[in-house]
């Protein structure tokens, strides 16, 4: 099954040209056969954040939303904020589950990102490091699996149908 995804970078330095995480979420999303619905790079900025996610949400042709950047410590990094406000329901078992696995490629500075994720009008969204090796790590032992509809037990996939029961 193609999942539909939209890529957000939130930065204040990239461009599309530079933009080394997602360029690595581009090809993820096209060797796994999903379809990269939209692109599009923001500054760290809260309003700005939640405003393209919000477009987003209202768009039927997507079913899920990947954000890189902005989930560090600085004063600047603002991603967890912007889906917390936008948040119907939080999935911490992400952040959770992120944090255990990176801890092999970066010891105990894996308690430094503030990797999350939620559900916001039916959709998933999720926000993963800006750097390399964290789009990496999500991607590849994480989201490579629960947005693929064959993967068992169970996967995010197969829950699309019931995201917005109420």
């Amino acid at each position: 099954m193609k999942v539909n995804i939209a890529l957000l970078t939130v930065t204040d330095t990239r461009t599309f040209e530079n933009d080394k995480s997602g360029g690595i979420l581009v090809n993820k999303i096209e060797e796994a056969n999903h379809n990269l619905a939209d692109r599009k790079i923001c500054k760290d900025n809260k309003e700005d954040i939640k405003s393209i996610i919000n477009e987003w949400l209202k768009e039927k042709d997507i079913d899920v939303i990947i954000t890189t950047g902005g989930t560090g410590l600085t004063g600047r990094d603002i991603t967890p904020e912007a889906l917390n406000d936008i948040a119907d329901k939080h999935i911490p078992g992400f952040g959770e589950m992120f944090r255990y696995i990176s801890i092999k490629s970066v010891g105990t500075s894996s308690i430094q990102s503030r990797a999350c994720a939620v559900l916001a009008k039916g959709k998933y969204v999720f926000a993963l490091p800006g750097s390399s090796g964290g789009v990496t790590d999500a991607w590849d032992e994480i989201l490579k699996y629960q947005l693929d509809i064959n993967h068992k037990p169970c996967n995010f996939v197969e829950l699309f149908p019931r995201l917005k029961e109420k």
